[in-house]
């Protein structure tokens, strides 16, 4: 057996005193077990480190996601998500026994529900991009929902459709403030833009810099090249990502503005080589 040491924690599902059943033989647990599944009914849930209020957020569960929890205790549910493999604490009221088939995702920014089909009508939430939903039925400019409630019909996309250019996708969120571990147009950070983007293209993309630095594209020879990076190359720093909106300007959710900004690389390089980093490297992304 394995001592787990060479395991992400953050996408393997294992404690001392519990693991997923799959990890059988790979780490040391007191207890595996198979767990269950659970899908996201609030717009956006917190993954935390640890089940604590004030605990550091990884990331976020969105709308209609699913999560596999293999522990709940105390009103949290440990588990693990099913878009990217996260592994974290989420609030247990949030997940719903009851899951529903995906048949669309949210394609905009943001969305409503709507109690009823109508513009004028209090919406009941609010729904980020890439929320993912079962329509059962139309109603005028709707879609009606199997969880109940109304969304404008064009504000969605059928499973399977989407969009044709990542940075499209990336400049909507252009102004959107920075939040660690956010993924919605709430509050989003580096890594999260270009998972939600990249997304929203139809590309699977894990969650943090290094996972998505070591699986994404074809990496672009160092040192860089300026005049050769195109539209859609990831720029990568330790800890940091861009997504090249042109050959020279960059459009990333960062610290220095406190929000999703775009501006010349070369400023970018200049201000983040201050704390002594470089760019790390390039990835490319396959033409689609």
């Amino acid at each position: 057996m394995k001592d787990g040491a060479s395991l992400d924690r953050r996408l393997n599902p294992y404690r001392d005193d519990i693991a997923g059943a799959h990890l059988r033989g790979e780490v040391a647990a007191s207890r595996f077990v198979d767990g269950v599944d659970r899908q996201v009914v609030v717009p956006s849930v917190p993954l935390l480190r640890r089940p604590e209020t004030n605990a550091p957020m990884e990331t976020q569960l969105v709308y209609g996601e699913t999560f596999r929890v293999y522990e709940e205790k105390g009103g949290w549910a440990w588990g693990q998500s099913a878009h990217d493999d996260y592994v974290g604490y989420a609030d247990a009221k949030s997940l719903s026994a009851r899951l529903h088939e995906v048949t669309h995702t949210v394609a905009v920014l943001r969305t409503f529900i709507f109690p009823k089909a109508d513009i004028k009508s209090r919406p009941v939430i609010g729904l980020p991009m890439n929320a993912k939903l079962r329509v059962v039925s139309a109603q005028g400019s709707f879609s009606v929902l199997a969880r109940g409630g109304y969304v404008f019909t064009g504000h969605l996309a059928p499973l399977g459709v989407h969009a044709q250019d990542v940075v499209t996708v990336a400049e909507q969120f252009e102004g959107v403030p920075y939040l660690w571990g956010g993924r919605d147009s709430l509050g989003i950070d580096c890594s999260g833009l270009v998972q939600t983007c990249l997304e929203r293209a139809g590309i699977s993309s894990l969650r943090d810099t290094d996972m998505q630095e070591t699986a994404l594209g074809e990496p672009l020879p160092l040192p860089v090249d300026f005049a050769k990076l195109r539209r859609g190359d990831l720029v990568y720093w330790k800890g940091h990502v861009g997504i090249m909106r042109d050959r020279e300007d960059l459009i990333h959710a960062n610290a220095a503005h406190m929000r999703v900004a775009i501006e010349p690389l070369s400023e970018a390089v200049a201000r983040i080589g201050k704390n002594g980093t470089a760019i790390s490297s390039v990835k490319r992304l396959a033409r689609r």
